[in-house]
């Protein structure tokens, strides 16, 4: 094994104590924290995870050996599995920031018009794209949960922090997706994507950020309100 086929796996061993550590510096209970952090990260990497491993089957997206070690659990690279909860933390981060120093900047009415806003693009691309795997299933996911979110109404008066947080979240995400596909450690299957990408990223990608922070953050939500452990 060469030092190149560990470079994925360093990188994300990298993030993830900034993660810990840039969370810890927002709050003063770190643990009580993680708690509601965890069960959320878990169930959403578990959910997009059985996504990835689809298309990595299907090889819509097809994993570089020269960037991987080779360890592969349920047919899925351990770098895989450790970037969803890394990239869920690093959210996070970005989330809680928002939450506790944008305070003064509060438009949950202006942000609920663009989830609608936003609900209707999601619902339109699901329909236009539906002939393409990865799009389809992205944005159908997103759509669903979307919908559930906005009109379940549990979740307005966190919007704002929400959309705060992925405006901070998404650039390192950007960043490092676009590394990822310009190496290129993935590479994607231009035959069942949409056709627009951003310094080699597909823009599906923004999707599917979109869904993995919103997810976590309605479920990390939901179980600090309720005190429910």
């Amino acid at each position: 094994m060469e030092f190149q086929n560990l470079g994925y796996l360093i990188v994300l061993l990298v993030l993830l104590p900034v993660a810990q550590a840039t969370i810890s510096k927002l709050t003063r209970d770190l643990l009580f924290e993680l708690k509601y952090m965890l069960p959320a990260v878990i169930f959403t990497a578990a959910v997009l995870a059985m996504i990835n491993t689809r298309l990595i089957e299907l090889q819509i997206f097809v994993v570089n050996p020269v960037y991987f070690t080779g360890t592969n659990f349920f047919s899925y690279p351990l770098e895989e599995w450790l970037f969803l909860p890394v990239v869920s933390l690093l959210s996070f981060s970005a989330y809680i920031f928002a939450k506790k120093r944008l305070t003064s900047f509060e438009k949950p009415n202006l942000f609920l018009v663009i989830s609608l806003v936003l609900l209707l693009v999601s619902g339109l691309i699901t329909w236009f794209f539906r002939q393409k795997l990865y799009p389809f299933s992205i944005f159908m996911l997103l759509t669903i949960y979307l919908g559930y979110t906005i009109f379940r109404n549990r979740f307005k008066h966190h919007l704002t922090s929400f959309y705060l947080g992925f405006a901070i979240a998404v650039i390192p995400f950007f960043i490092l997706k676009a590394t990822l596909f310009t190496l290129p450690v993935i590479i994607a299957d231009p035959n069942y994507m949409m056709g627009v990408s951003l310094v080699n990223m597909p823009v599906e990608e923004f999707g599917y950020f979109f869904l993995l922070l919103l997810m976590n953050a309605t479920i990390y939500e939901y179980l600090r309100e309720r005190r429910l452990f």
